[in-house]
C-alpha cells in the first residue's frame, strides 16, 4: 500500500511537472516563431526537460518528511518509476513514427525529430545524473529545481487543479500497474524468451538464403 501511494505521489509531481514544462515550452515556441526548428534543438531542449524532472523527482524522493517507505527505497522505485517513464515516451514518439510512415505508405520522408540514438542517449544521461544526486545529494538542490518543487507542490495542495492532477496521477498509477503485471505474464508465459527465440530463427533463415543465392 505504501508504494501504491508513492507511485500515485510521483504520477501526481509528472503530471503537475509536465503542465509547468508545457507552459514553458509554449513560451519558447512563441519567442522561436517562423523559425524551424532543427533536431538539435529539441534534443536540447528535451535533455533540459529530463533533467529537470530528474532532479525535482530526486527531491522529492530524498524528502524524509514522506511517510511509508525509507529513503533508500524511496530513491531505488523512484528510479525505476523514471526508467519506465523515460521508455514509455520513448515508445509513444517512435510508434507514432512508424504509424505516420504506414499511413503515408512512406511517401513523406520525416522524422518529426525522432533520433533513436538521441533519444537513448537523453535517456540514460537523465538516468545517470539520477544516480549521481544519489552520492551527491547537495547537488540537486538548485533554485531552479527548488523553485518547480516548490510550484509542484502549491499546485498540488490547491483545491481544484490539486484534484485534477490527483486523478492524472490515479491514471498513471493504473499504467504503471498494467505495465509490471504485463511483464510478469510474459515472463511467466515464457513469450519474452519465445519472441527472442523465433528472432534468433528467422536471422539463421536469412542467412541460410543468402548461402544458397550464392550458390
Amino acid at each position: 500500500m505504501e508504494l501504491l501511494n508513492f507511485i500515485f505521489r510521483l504520477g501526481v509531481v509528472f503530471a503537475i511537472f509536465g503542465f509547468i514544462w508545457g507552459l514553458i515550452h509554449v513560451g519558447i515556441r512563441l519567442l522561436t516563431i517562423g523559425r524551424q526548428r532543427q533536431t538539435a534543438e529539441i534534443y536540447i531542449l528535451k535533455a533540459v526537460q529530463y533533467l529537470l524532472l530528474v532532479n525535482v523527482t530526486f527531491l522529492i524522493c530524498y524528502d524524509q518528511n514522506i511517510k511509508g517507505l525509507d529513503v533508500t527505497s524511496q530513491l531505488v522505485f523512484g528510479s525505476i518509476i523514471l526508467l519506465m517513464y523515460f521508455v514509455g515516451k520513448f515508445q509513444n514518439r517512435r510508434n507514432k513514427q512508424q504509424l505516420f510512415k504506414l499511413y503515408t505508405n512512406g511517401m513523406l520522408q520525416t522524422d518529426f525529430g525522432f533520433n533513436v540514438r538521441a533519444e537513448i542517449a537523453v535517456i540514460v544521461l537523465s538516468l545517470a545524473v539520477f544516480v549521481l544526486f544519489w552520492f551527491y545529494p547537495q547537488w540537486a538542490e538548485n533554485p531552479v529545481s527548488l523553485w518547480f518543487q516548490s510550484s509542484i507542490l502549491n499546485i498540488e495542495d490547491t483545491p481544484i487543479f490539486g484534484f485534477i492532477f490527483k486523478v492524472i496521477g490515479f491514471f498513471f498509477l493504473l499504467n504503471i500497474l498494467v505495465k509490471v503485471i504485463n511483464s510478469i505474464m510474459m515472463l511467466l508465459s515464457g513469450r519474452a524468451f519465445q519472441n527472442n527465440q523465433q528472432t534468433n530463427n528467422r536471422q539463421d533463415d536469412n542467412h541460410f538464403d543468402d548461402f544458397e543465392e550464392i550458390n
